[in-house]
């Protein structure tokens, strides 16, 4: 896992892996990690949050309003 940048200072992610086809994601508050994957949240949201966590920047705030229940369950 790498550790989120956190730029904004504001975010609830504390880190996040990166796959081919998902990415996992770890929140400050809990334990379980969170993995969209292509099938669950769909190809475009993936790979605009693979690239908000590689910046550090809006990765929380863009899965609370876009991408929220869209996980692997």
């Amino acid at each position: 896992m790498q550790i989120y940048k956190n730029l904004g200072g504001d975010s609830g992610v504390e880190s996040y892996e990166i796959g081919t086809d998902y990415i996992m994601v770890e929140f400050k508050k809990t334990v379980r990690l969170y993995t969209y994957s292509y099938a669950s949240a769909g190809k475009e949201a993936v790979e605009l949050m693979k690239v908000m966590a590689k910046n550090g920047e809006g990765l929380n705030e863009y899965i609370n309003k876009y991408v929220r229940d869209k996980y692997v369950k």
